[in-house]
């Protein structure tokens, strides 16, 4: 039997070591409220909005041979843009505007950074509505600040309903102008008052609208830092001549607070008297002063308050500017700086665009308005008709990308005594795809084996249309 001292339980020596310290790899998001700002780069970017969403919200509401201007019709597989119809088969020039849009994202970033990140990027350009709803709403960034710390009250709740309900209403509106321009806007309209969307057309709103309320009013600078793949290969495109949002640190360190009438070269202090509103102001929350960072979109909102706190003090403007490092590092002046953007790489981007946007518009000047896909019958490739004559029969396929109806002449070459028996006339109404059935006959005594002949399109209506298809016709041993 033991005793009561030896059943003790035993001590557990410690597994932590009290002067660790444990650090977590998980750092919560503290919510960013920007404070508004004027200036001139505040003017483009709200001028900017405003075009950019002027544009999106209206160009459906266009008409254009009653018809809407900029529809892409994905049912009947045509896209209308102004007095263009294109099909399918011209995908080489949606290919071609991706290319140029590509290349220049890559030469303006090359020449000065991410100027489209700051103002005209969908996700910039939604952020700063909603903001601008949240401010007329809840307040500027101290009364917001103020009403999120403030426990839940009646006049809280009023106001976080009512900014919310801003935001649901401009992103279901979003999402249905996005919508329109896949089915008629007023078609979509009419069904929307008469509650008759279809699945699809109701899904895509929501879908959308949901994105724009989600990405603007609760996400922001989260997708710039964390989703936008531009933020992480941007760097590949920077140089030290590269026109971006700078902080000149030999003026400004070491900064420090001072009064107006302090004599900050006295005191050995730069010109930032560290008054922290470059940070407040960020879209990103960035301290611009520690120099350039991935996060930074490059809108310019920490030059325009800088500059207004320089104006306060009496110090000269550009302690936060548009510049480049080696502009900063050696002291150029503007007119070396836009030297110094005509370098080689600028060049060739410049090039290759331009080259890239003369070929794309040279092809859509001579695009013949008109198309034809041949298919052989296989029913019977070839057969022995009257006066032993063979015949082959193919089936057309004419796609009128015109607005008017074309009466179009078939013809055949290509192999003596070849003719067309079926009738060689057809209508094809404005933007339909046709398929015509066309039989060719040649005389007896051709040799046997394929041989290649020559279908052409004629359109009576407008001469300049024709086109001709080459294919084969088959003679049975």
């Amino acid at each position: 039997m033991l005793s009561s001292s030896s059943s003790s339980t035993p001590t557990v020596p410690a597994l932590v070591d009290p002067q660790e310290e444990v650090v977590s790899l998980y750092a919560s998001r503290e919510k960013i409220h920007p404070r508004s700002v004027s200036g001139f780069f505040s003017r483009w970017r709200w001028g900017l909005v405003w075009a950019t969403q002027l544009l999106f919200y209206g160009l459906p509401w266009f008409q254009w041979n009653d018809r809407q201007a900029i529809l892409f019709d994905l049912l009947s597989r045509r896209f209308y843009l102004g007095g263009l119809v294109l099909y399918p088969q011209d995908f080489i020039y949606l290919t071609g505007l991706l290319v140029m849009a590509a290349l220049s994202l890559f030469l303006f970033t090359a020449v000065a950074g991410r100027l489209w990140c700051g103002y005209a990027c969908p996700q910039t350009v939604y952020t700063e509505i909603y903001l601008w709803m949240e401010k007329r709403v809840e307040g500027d960034r101290a009364a917001r600040l103020r009403l999120d710390a403030a426990p839940w009250s009646a006049a809280k709740l009023a106001r976080k309903v009512g900014k919310h309900g801003l935001w649901i209403g401009f992103a279901l509106w979003t999402g249905f102008t996005f919508v329109g321009y896949f089915t008629p806007i007023r078609e979509l309209g009419s069904l929307t008052l008469a509650g008759a969307l279809g699945p699809w057309q109701t899904f895509w709103i929501l879908f959308y609208g949901f994105a724009t309320y989600g990405n603007a009013g609760f996400m922001r600078e989260q997708v710039c830092k964390y989703m936008c793949p531009y933020a992480r290969f941007q760097s590949a495109m920077f140089d030290k001549d590269t026109l971006i949002v700078t902080y000149d640190q030999g003026r400004g360190e070491p900064r420090g607070s001072r009064g107006k009438k302090v004599d900050h070269k006295e005191r050995g202090l730069g010109a930032c008297v560290d008054c922290t509103l470059c940070v407040q102001v960020c879209p990103t929350g960035i301290d611009i002063r520690k120099g350039l960072q991935y996060e930074c979109i490059g809108c310019g909102a920490c030059a325009d308050v800088c500059d207004e706190v320089m104006d306060k003090f009496g110090y000269a403007r550009g302690l936060v500017r548009y510049s480049t490092q080696n502009a900063v590092d050696q002291g150029w002046g503007r007119a070396q700086i836009l030297r110094r953007a005509l370098r080689p790489r600028v060049l060739v981007y410049g090039l290759v665009l331009l080259a890239i946007a003369v070929a794309l518009g040279v092809s859509l000047y001579l695009r013949v308005p008109m198309k034809v896909d041949i298919i052989r019958d296989r029913g019977a490739l070839a057969r022995m008709v009257d006066h032993g004559r063979i015949e082959n029969v193919y089936r057309l396929q004419i796609m009128n990308a015109t607005e008017e109806q074309q009466t179009v002449r078939l013809s055949v070459s290509g192999i003596d005594g070849i003719s067309l028996a079926s009738e060689p006339v057809v209508d094809v109404l404005p933007t339909e795809v046709r398929s015509v059935a066309a039989r060719v006959q040649v005389p007896p005594g051709v040799d046997s084996g394929s041989h290649r002949i020559v279908l052409r399109v004629q359109s009576e209506t407008d001469p300049k249309i024709r086109l001709d298809e080459t294919t084969t016709f088959l003679v049975p041993r």
